[in-house]
């Protein structure tokens, strides 16, 4: 329990440390779902983020190398969109 409230603090300071390069170009984005132990997060691009063309590259090459290099435990980002295509009713 300890260790999942660790990372998830860990997990959303790094989102926030992200969020204002997104918004600088009109995008953000939210955690949709985090699997401790697995270390899989899911996350939704929003605005512009959402609809663009170098949105994978995004994801992979900025958002996730960032977050695993914070979030200990941290394998794996993955975007509604472009990993998967299922709604979450609890975002975080």
């Amino acid at each position: 329990m300890f260790y999942r409230e660790v990372m998830e603090a860990a997990l959303l300071e790094a989102v926030d440390a992200i969020r204002p390069a997104l918004q600088s170009d009109g995008g953000d984005m939210r955690v949709l779902s985090f699997d401790e132990e697995t270390g899989v997060v899911d996350i939704e691009l929003l605005g512009a983020c959402g609809g663009c063309p170098m949105s994978s590259m995004t994801l992979k090459a900025g958002i996730e190398r960032i977050l695993r290099d914070r979030v200990p435990g941290l394998s794996e980002v993955r975007a509604k969109g472009i990993d998967f295509d299922v709604d979450f009713e609890d975002a975080y």
